[in-house]
């Protein structure tokens, strides 16, 4: 099976990896505005939701997690999810330190998105250095094979 990956990613994200090792195209919040110039023109998170099979949200924070459950729309990314066809899978991993974890909305606005049929591909707890726990889900292939074999 042969498999081709494309990253979306905010302008928060950029902050956690170095492009140069990512292998893969990268889109952001640029690349949408400099891909449209008039109409007619492609409009790039219509054409990513067109193109991919599966999307999988990892890691997914609380303020994504709360534009996403609330139907904000201000990124590339969020515009990919909400122009995204119910009928193919959509994972999300979420990752947040243990308060933003354990606040009342985490639970509402998680199961807001289970409630559009997307998969939660559940957290485990990680130590932080700065004494907290993370909650993230480091092992996805297992969720991921499952999705594409689907």
């Amino acid at each position: 099976m042969q498999v081709e990956v494309r990253v979306v990613t905010t302008d928060h994200g950029k902050h956690f990896y170095n492009p140069a090792e990512i292998q893969v195209p990268i889109y952001s919040d640029k690349d949408e505005w400099e891909l449209w110039k008039q109409r007619l023109d492609p409009v790039l998170h219509i054409e990513l939701r067109r193109w991919a099979s599966l999307l999988v949200i990892a890691p997914l924070d609380a303020n994504t997690l709360g534009k996403l459950a609330n139907g904000i729309c201000d990124n590339l990314l969020t515009c990919v999810v909400r122009a995204w066809d119910l009928k193919r899978p959509l994972l999300f991993c979420p990752a947040m330190n243990t308060a933003m974890w354990e606040h009342p909305l985490t639970g509402m606005q998680i199961d807001i998105l289970k409630g559009f049929g997307y998969r939660e591909v559940p957290c485990i707890a990680k130590s932080l250095s700065v004494g907290m726990k993370v909650c993230f889900k480091s092992q996805l292939s297992r969720p991921i094979r499952f999705c594409v074999e689907y």
